[in-house]
């Protein structure tokens, strides 16, 4: 039989846990809330809503970069020469039409269908879908297989293959795992914007995120009033990002 701890150390780690709050994001997702930052109960997943995001081309400027920038900055991942190996969760992809010359850009990241196929080739539900519609890696049970990379159809999940520095406690990344986009869902569950419909919406207005469940939503009214595509919509998976003008 182990020797009982000591009071004084369980005394110590009593006193450090109680200041902690805990945020739960997914299965094996949990993000600690040092005291001093927002201790505000996140809603939970929900099947009630389903968290979309539409992009209207039409507002996008070329030559904008705010919304990668923005991703950049809020999750760690650099732009620069330096990290020019790094996974860009979003990135601005430039199409052009063979037969009318016609060119445009257009901002592209993880497009949470609601069948991913990440997920469904992911041997240890490291990749998973909540409730809500945002698609997920837990890195705790992420063995860096990356099958998800491999069955992604929109090139928009990466493997994180170096030592990552520059971490952010709110978006907790690691070596030998995969990613991608998630929706900045430590802002969304608090009530919050991700941080590229925030960057975007003090420049062109692109971006609209929000609850495709509700009726009075300003994103179903978008959608209601403009016409709208899905990237590759004959797979039928059910993205929950939709562009308008592409």
């Amino acid at each position: 039989m182990s020797a009982p701890e000591p009071v004084a150390r369980r005394s110590f780690l009593a006193t450090a846990l109680a200041g902690l709050t805990a945020t739960v994001l997914g299965p094996g997702i949990v993000l600690m809330a040092f005291p001093g930052e927002a201790a505000a109960a996140p809603r939970p997943a929900s099947t009630a809503r389903r968290w979309g995001l539409l992009i209207d081309l039409s507002r996008c400027e070329d030559g904008c970069s705010r919304c990668v920038e923005a991703c950049s900055g809020e999750h760690g991942w650099r732009t620069d020469s330096e990290g020019a190996s790094e996974p860009q969760w979003v990135r601005i992809v430039h199409a052009s039409d063979e037969d009318s010359g016609r060119t445009s850009q257009f901002p592209l990241m993880c497009q949470h269908c609601a069948q991913p196929p990440c997920a469904d080739v992911c041997p240890t539900g490291a990749t998973f879908r909540r409730a809500d519609g945002v698609v997920l890696v837990d890195r705790h049970r992420c063995i860096g297989c990356r099958y998800c990379v491999m069955a992604c159809p929109f090139g928009v999940r990466f493997f994180q293959g170096d030592t990552v520095r520059d971490q952010r406690p709110h978006s907790p990344r690691g070596k030998g795992t995969a990613e991608a986009c998630n929706l900045c869902v430590h802002r969304v569950d608090h009530g919050g914007l991700p941080a590229c419909v925030e960057a975007c919406s003090t420049a062109n207005s692109a971006m609209i995120f929000g609850d495709l469940n509700d009726p009075g939503s300003p994103i179903r009214a978008a959608l209601s009033a403009i016409p709208t595509t899905r990237l590759r919509a004959n797979l039928a998976l059910g993205q929950g990002v939709r562009y308008h003008g592409l």
